[in-house]
């Protein structure tokens, strides 16, 4: 049996790659949540700029994980 080993370690880097961009994503959009309930003790302080954030945020990380459901489950394709 042979194994390509230049090609699992490409897919481990790939892989740790997206998972901590994904999981930076993510934090960034609790960020801007804490932004949204911080204007709430303070007016004016940016409370449209964390829902932006935190939805685009939250909507990047849930097209990573549908794209990877895409490529994993066969009948989508």
């Amino acid at each position: 049996m042979h194994l390509d080993w230049t090609a699992l370690g490409q897919v481990t880097a790939v892989s740790i790659g997206v998972t901590v961009a994904v999981v930076a994503v993510f934090a960034l959009g609790v960020l801007g949540l804490a932004r949204v309930e911080g204007s709430r003790e303070h007016p004016g302080a940016g409370r449209a700029l964390g829902i932006t954030q935190a939805g685009l945020c939250f909507l990047a990380c849930v097209a990573v994980v549908a794209y990877g459901l895409y490529l994993i489950v066969p009948q989508f394709h």
